[in-house]
């Protein structure tokens, strides 16, 4: 997913419960799976993101020697300005690009 052009709200908004359980039957489900979903997002931006920080990474002890580097503070405002993990993830959901399975409903059609 292209976290970078999600038409995702950078804002909290109100959703209706009844479109979200659509899909699931179960809310709980279906919150359940955002929020896994939303993990797995903020995963992966924490780890885009410090790879593009350890390129400013500086390997001196001296406390006296600190920089501030424009390009570093301009990466990091860019992040902070990306909609959050849990709204990514939500509006994966409603447009149906989050794949999930049931694994017991698996095991039930196993066995039989």
């Amino acid at each position: 997913m292209d976290y970078k052009k999600s038409n995702a709200p950078v804002n909290t908004t109100t959703r209706n419960i009844m479109e979200l359980c659509e899909d699931t039957g179960n809310i709980y489900e279906s919150v359940a799976i955002i929020a896994k979903r939303s993990n797995q997002i903020a995963a992966e931006i924490k780890q885009d993101l410090n790879k593009k920080l350890t390129e400013f990474a500086s390997y001196n002890d001296s406390l006296e020697e600190v920089f501030e580097n424009r390009e570093q503070i301009e990466i990091s405002r860019y992040y902070e300005k990306l909609p959050k993990p849990t709204l990514l993830a939500t509006q994966e959901f409603i447009e149906g690009n989050v794949y999930y399975r049931d694994p017991s409903l698996d095991n039930n059609d196993s066995q039989a």
